[in-house]
């Protein structure tokens, strides 16, 4: 399957008004703004999309409410992040009749499957809808993990083409091109190893803070592809802590509360994720709030 994913996509994050509503209308003016900012695809309905929050027809709304705002301009990926099989396969049919680019698929919701049962799931997923697909691997959130010997093993289904691959470890990067060499399109999926994982090979990055900070996105993205490493290194360690806001539980407040405070969105979240307060918001806001006292001149 000919995809050339590549650069910086971001995992949308979905707006709403403060009675929890879904925002169509602030979310399509956010997407324009990142889209301006220089963005090469975008993920909508990923974890920081808070998929898991929003029902099957108000994730296909989503879908269809936005696709019209893109008009062709980059690639639409929708996350898939079912908690079973079949409705997994029912939504990747659901969103090729919407006619959108492909999808990052996550594994099945809830339960922790196994070796045998994760790629089952995957199988059954790549089958159900000629979309090219981005596999989402994060063992760290999700409990399920795969292996570069997996991706060995999926290489026969044509519509798996890339891999998000979240598992912490820069090293994986490395296996894969070993393993697999370039039969899959490698995704860096952790914001603060997306310099490592660019060194090594990684010719995509799905990330949060973009959601915030474009800017800096996509000119740190600039410098790994040109391999300008000093300039990149320089900025990297500048905008690290707030990289590391995507690697905690939280990361959707986190990442909501830098939009809030850079003027780039709406800090709500839909419950069960509640308003961060106390110490830990204060804590956060330091780190945000460092930032943009030193944040560089591009």
């Amino acid at each position: 399957m000919n995809v050339n994913w590549q650069g910086v996509y971001p995992a949308l994050t979905t707006q709403f008004r403060e009675d929890e509503s879904i925002d169509i209308e602030a979310t399509a003016a956010h997407l324009e703004k990142m889209i301006a900012g220089g963005i090469h695809g975008v993920i909508l309905l990923g974890s920081v999309g808070e998929n898991t929050a929003l029902s099957y027809e108000e994730k296909l709304l989503v879908l269809r409410e936005l696709l019209p705002v893109v008009k062709g301009r980059i690639p639409v990926l929708s996350g898939v992040a079912e908690n079973t099989t079949r409705t997994a396969c029912a939504y990747a049919r659901d969103c090729e009749k919407i006619g959108i680019d492909g999808m990052m698929v996550l594994p099945a919701m809830i339960y922790k499957a196994d070796k045998r049962e994760a790629m089952a799931h995957f199988r059954s997923v790549a089958r159900a809808s000629g979309l090219p697909i981005m596999v989402y691997n994060n063992p760290p959130s999700y409990f399920v993990d795969l292996t570069p010997q997996c991706f060995v093993e999926l290489a026969d289904e044509p519509t798996l083409v890339a891999i998000k691959e979240s598992a912490g470890d820069p090293r994986r990067i490395t296996h894969l091109k070993n393993t697999v060499g370039d039969r899959y399109i490698l995704f860096s999926g952790v914001d603060d190893l997306v310099v490592e994982s660019a060194m090594l090979g990684a010719v995509g990055w799905v990330s949060g803070l973009v959601n915030a900070f474009p800017d800096e996105n996509r000119v740190l993205w600039e410098h790994c592809v040109a391999g300008r490493w000093k300039e990149a290194i320089e900025l990297y360690r500048w905008y690290t802590p707030l990289l590391e806001l995507d690697t905690r539980i939280k990361l959707v407040q986190y990442i909501k509360m830098c939009m809030a405070e850079v003027g780039m969105g709406s800090e709500v979240t839909r419950a069960p994720r509640l308003r961060v307060e106390g110490a830990e918001r204060e804590e956060v806001l330091k780190v945000i709030r460092q930032a943009l006292a030193t944040r560089p001149k591009l």
